[in-house]
């Protein structure tokens, strides 16, 4: 029996990308306390003594994507107008109760400037969505076409779906190896367990590149149907991109290729070499290699000394936003190989989708 396309996938990317907006907003969920100010006292405070125009537009920037699910996930059946205003209202009560409880953290200043970003950005997306969400994220949109057709069926082809883009979030880290994931040293504070050596540090670079290039590639193969290499390759160049990105936005405008160590350079020639063969296998051995590429990636990451290639000039690190954007990726960065080895777990004890090739006839339909 032929799957049926999934339509509730606005919803999901909604809900998912809100909670990744509280996370960030909220990071780093420490020190709570009241401190004794009325807790929307801030709605009424004069303009700032000092303004960073670069905060104000991630405020817009952040809630822009949020403003247009919003109005993609609302019935089809609502005009634009209802769809605009009721996507920038649940977006700025978001913002609301958000700046609302950054008055209970020492570390955090709730601001009016942030609220009318955000909404400002929320009714931008709103406004974008109601005219193109359906044509795009709706059951016959662009996009659940093209899902449909290259990617397994039901929720766990959502779910796969929105794992890559997290993986990606977590591309925009610069301080990270390229493709690396699984830094928990980073997270608990843990000190390197090996001195940095040259020669060290390079042959362990050179490993962690191929082999979390090969997870990415696989992984990736696994959920989508047939053998069209170019969703794999894809994925890859989103993850370059998404690195240099970062490098050049956050870190060094002059050298956005700085994440391009020795290592990283030989691991992708390495790691591509491999690929190659990997995609002719058959699926449940793409499947298990994809899993075991995690777990050697995730290894690695945590072993390897530090890095001393990637001494940026921070130029905007003391942007507050720019500093939540990073907690945020660091947190997703580091939990996305745990998350993703459940997921290809759980993907083979299921129906075994990732090792059907051919799309269902109703796909080809749409």
């Amino acid at each position: 029996m032929a799957s049926r396309p999934h339509v509730r996938l606005p919803q999901s990317l909604a809900l998912g990308y809100a909670l990744l907006v509280a996370y960030a907003c909220l990071h780093p969920l420490a020190g709570w306390r009241d401190s004794g100010l009325p807790a929307f006292d801030w709605l009424w405070a004069p303009w700032p003594k000092y303004f960073i125009l670069e905060d104000f537009v991630f405020n817009i920037l952040g809630y822009l994507p949020l403003g247009l699910l919003a109005a993609a996930a609302l019935p089809a059946s609502w005009g634009q107008a209802r769809k605009v205003a009721v996507a920038t209202l649940l977006a700025g009560l978001l913002s609301l109760g958000l700046e609302a409880a950054q008055n209970f953290l020492p570390s955090r200043v709730a601001s009016n400037l942030d609220l009318g970003g955000n909404i400002a950005g929320a009714l931008v997306g709103a406004l974008a969505g109601a005219s193109w969400g359906e044509g795009l994220l709706g059951p016959q949109g662009r996009l659940q076409r093209w899902r449909v057709r290259y990617v397994i069926g039901g929720r766990s082809g959502e779910a796969g779906l929105m794992l890559l883009v997290l993986w990606l979030l977590g591309q925009l880290g610069a301080t990270d190896l390229l493709f690396a994931t699984g830094d928990l040293r980073s997270l608990l504070g843990i000190p390197p367990p090996l001195p940095f050596r040259p020669e060290r540090f390079i042959a362990f670079d050179t490993a962690l590149t191929a082999s979390a290039l090969l997870a990415i590639a696989l992984f990736t193969r696994c959920m989508t149907r047939g053998a069209n290499p170019l969703p794999v390759l894809a994925m890859l160049a989103l993850g370059i991109g998404a690195k240099t990105l970062a490098t050049w936005t956050f870190f060094d405008p002059g050298a956005p290729l700085a994440w391009l160590t020795p290592g990283a350079e030989r691991g992708l020639v390495v790691g591509s070499l491999l690929l190659l063969p990997c995609l002719l296998l058959p699926r449940l051995a793409q499947h298990a290699l994809a899993g075991t590429s995690l777990l050697v990636a995730t290894a690695l990451v945590n072993l390897i000394p530090e890095n001393p290639y990637l001494a940026y000039g921070r130029r905007l690190a003391d942007i507050s936003n720019v500093l939540n954007f990073h907690g945020l990726t660091q947190l997703v960065d580091s939990l996305w190989p745990f998350v993703a080895l459940a997921y290809l777990s759980a993907l083979g004890l299921w129906r075994g989708e990732h090792l059907g090739g051919a799309p269902p006839r109703s796909a080809r339909r749409l």
